[in-house]
């Protein structure tokens, strides 16, 4: 009998385990099983092509519509189109050349219908837009081992596939492993499982691999996706305890100290949020364990004010505070502000905090020797309490004298890696860690994602912030709209204001600091016949244009719409003391109009900044536009927003901007975002949903089962912490953090 951990290779044909391993990563009986289908298909029911991405390699359920010989345009000859139809109105054209055009006419009949598995690809403009596989792999159902089940109308599993590996090849493998399956110990808890009515593994693996009818799915589904959401919660739990066991010094605050007299200069009142906050962190600082706390909150929400009060908390006990941040643009920044905020308390004593200032110290890899010289020795020394800086904090030659408090802006930008070595300064006792973040998390994604870290949010914006006003600007439907968007850059630098416009790249070359790579479709067609297939098919797409660029959008405003105005130009591949004197400039009122990559997304502060144009929104982000939008609207001046765009009305990338446009609500937005990207890898370092360790849950639609299982997983380990008594359970965790899983969870 075949064993959860044996190798496919035992198993299965070493053809077909070579094609799982190479294209999915998978290599144990285990790991097929827990490759769930993506959807189900019915005879009846043809659905599917609504879910297709471009390049990505997908299997859909269809008929036959109609074939259609067509010319060749390059040299003599033929080639095969075949429309194929889902019964709801929505279409998919499938391309055959050579002898492959010959046997598919002969198979492909009109009214034949099937499986069809291929790399889904977009040709065309407009209204005349379709989707496309060139040379799919197909099975009809009147040739294959299904048709009686499709007559019947049980469901019929569509696998997540890839080049060489089919849908219909991996159900065939899942088949063989359930069949030779032997006896499997179910993880989860006997009393666990009765309390909330759920199918036993063994049941669910096969109810949702081979199900009879789509209520047995959702009894097999509701129970793997309990399995996940209880195992992650689980094992953020028990990081949770590790982290409350390790020792930390505390840093209680100071009466008369440096935190009361900024306190009692500020020239404004801090929000009733920034207060609660405040004290939340205030008071996990005074202990004896780390502090782990997630700082989130909108644009505009005053985090800066309450991670510089937690920094000055720790100066008055004797230690220090480093602030990393992700751009050297940034940083500079938060160094100016810092500094500006501070006043007179900037100012360094022999020691930070011994009846001086605060001592606040810059360190950027760009920085002159002597400047830098003397930067490390402040750190070491201890005369600057705060320093800030870039990924030069990290450097193995930066000592510090007693790190006491860790501030990470815009955390999610950092790796793993890079935040446990700025960590790893404090010594033998871990510092208090304070992780920032301006994309607000959804409740139930911060529970899952951070359950390990407390949650303070921001959503209150200070007093006298200006409202942002956001609308799309269609380009190429309504060009007299786009017409207008450079009248009103105009007008308002006309009344004393300044603007700015964003690009997606830079010009010749990507991947600098700050920049957002091109996301041009993808181009190629993975299982053409022959060479002369692909010159063929490259004949019959149009070309996407580029992203437009700074070094190209710059001089075509200075020369064009902008004439006359004073125009800047600000990106990642500039020299650091370039990108600053930019920045100074902008900042002093010295330039009109800075056209800037995304270098400016975060920690940028120009209150006089009114109006921003992000050229081809539609390529953006959700998360990133509302970032990119909290740049304007920081003062008393009210900001606008213009999205200018090219896709078409009616595109998911037109709603998209529409949903932007719609609100200022960023948790509203973060729900639409997760919603298209899903959650990435919530235990490792992947940012894409396509890595997830979360096969089936949904962290937006799940709330439910994600808030009973950690319930369920709270009093578990409270009554076993080590789940000594559940030992296959705690096999399951264990190998859910295996390898470089671990390695990440123990180092965040």
């Amino acid at each position: 009998m075949t064993r959860f951990d044996e190798p496919l290779r035992k198993v299965l044909d070493p053809k077909t385990a070579t094609r799982l391993e190479s294209v999915l990563g998978i290599t144990t009986v285990g790991g097929l099983l827990r490759h769930y289908p993506r959807r189900y298909a019915e005879r009846g029911e043809l659905a599917g092509f609504e879910e297709l991405q471009p390049g990505e390699h997908v299997t859909v359920v269809g008929e036959v519509s109609r074939l259609m010989r067509r010319t060749l345009r390059n040299r003599p000859g033929t080639w095969l189109e075949v429309e194929l139809a889902d019964g709801r109105g929505n279409k998919i054209y499938l391309s055959f050349f050579g002898r492959a055009s010959r046997a598919a006419e002969q198979r492909l009949k009109p009214g034949a219908r099937g499986m069809f598995a291929g790399k889904a690809t977009l040709f065309g403009r407009g209204r005349s837009r379709r989707w496309q596989f060139a040379h799919p792999e197909y099975v009809l159902f009147d040739e294959t081992d299904t048709t009686a089940e499709e007559f019947a109308g049980a469901p019929v599993p569509i696998y997540p596939a890839g080049q060489d590996l089919t849908s219909w090849a991996i159900r065939k493998a899942v088949g063989v492993v359930l069949d030779t399956l032997g006896p499997i110990e179910d993880p989860l808890p006997e009393h666990v499982r009765r309390r909330h009515r759920l199918a036993g593994l063994a049941e669910a693996l096969e109810g949702v691999h081979r199900p009879r009818d789509h209520d047995e799915i959702a009894r097999a589904r509701h129970r793997l996706k309990f399995d996940e959401a209880f195992q992650l919660q689980a094992v953020l739990l028990m990081r949770r305890r590790a982290a409350a066991a390790s020792p930390a010094v505390p840093r209680p605050r100071r009466p008369g100290g440096l935190l009361d007299r900024f306190d009692a200069a500020l020239p404004f009142e801090l929000t009733e949020g920034q207060r609660k906050v405040g004290e939340e962190i205030a008071a996990d600082l005074a202990r004896d364990h780390p502090m782990h706390r997630l700082l989130q909150g909108e644009v505009g929400a005053g985090k800066t004010v309450v991670a510089l009060r937690a920094m000055l908390q720790t100066v008055d006990a004797g230690g220090q505070a480093a602030l990393l941040a992700p751009t050297e643009v940034l940083a500079q920044q938060h160094h100016r502000s810092i500094v500006e905020m501070l006043g007179d308390l900037a100012a360094g004593g022999l020691l930070a905090g011994e009846g001086g200032g605060a001592g606040v110290t810059l360190l950027t890899g760009s920085m002159g020797a002597a400047a830098r010289r003397t930067a490390l020795l402040d750190a070491a020394s201890g005369a600057a309490g705060i320093v800030i800086g870039t990924h030069a904090l990290l450097e193995e030659r930066v000592k510090f004298a007693d790190l006491g408090l860790v501030v990470v802006d815009e955390q999610h930008r950092f790796g793993v890696e890079q935040r446990d070595a700025l960590r790893a300064k404090a010594g033998d006792r871990r510092p208090h860690v304070l992780v920032m973040t301006a994309t607000p998390i959804p409740r139930t994604v911060a529970m899952t994602v951070f359950g390990d870290l407390e949650v303070s949010t921001l959503a209150q914006l200070p007093s006298g912030r200006a409202p942002i006003s956001t609308h799309v600007v269609p380009a190429v439907e309504r060009p007299r709209y786009l017409e207008r968007t450079w009248e009103r850059i105009r007008e308002e630098v006309a009344l004393g204001r300044q603007a700015y416009v964003v690009c997606p790249r830079i010009g010749d070359a990507e991947g600098d600091e700050g920049d957002l790579p091109a996301l041009a479709p993808d181009q190629d067609a993975d299982r053409e016949a022959d060479q002369e297939t692909d010159q063929e098919i490259e004949a019959e797409r149009p070309a996407r244009r580029p992203p437009l660029a700074v070094l190209d959008v710059a001089p075509m405003l200075a020369e064009g719409p902008l004439a006359g105005l004073r125009i800047g130009v600000l990106h990642g591949r500039l020299a650091p003391e370039e990108k600053d004197a930019v920045m100074n400039a902008f900042t002093r009122g010295e330039i009109d109009v800075l056209v800037a990559t995304t270098v400016i997304e975060v920690g940028v502060n120009v209150p006089n900044a009114s109006v921003m144009v992000i050229m081809d929104a539609d390529r953006f982000g959700v998360s990133q536009l509302h970032q990119l939008r909290g740049r304007v609207g920081r003062g008393r001046l009210p900001g606008l927003c213009l999205l200018v765009t090219e896709a078409p009305s009616g595109t998911a990338a037109r709603a998209r901007l529409d949903a932007v446009a719609s609100t200022v609500d960023g948790f509203e937005l973060s729900r639409i975002d997760l919603e298209q990207r899903r959650e990435g890898d919530v235990l490792g370092a992947a940012q894409s949903g396509r890595r997830s360790s979360l096969k089936l849950l949904q962290l937006l639609r799940d709330e439910n089962v994600i808030q009973a299982a950690r319930q369920e997983a709270a009093a578990l380990l409270e009554e076993d912490p080590e789940l000594s008594r559940y030992p296959a359970l705690r096999a399951e965790i264990d190998a859910l953090v295996a390898d470089e899983r671990a390695e990440y969870l123990e180092k965040t």
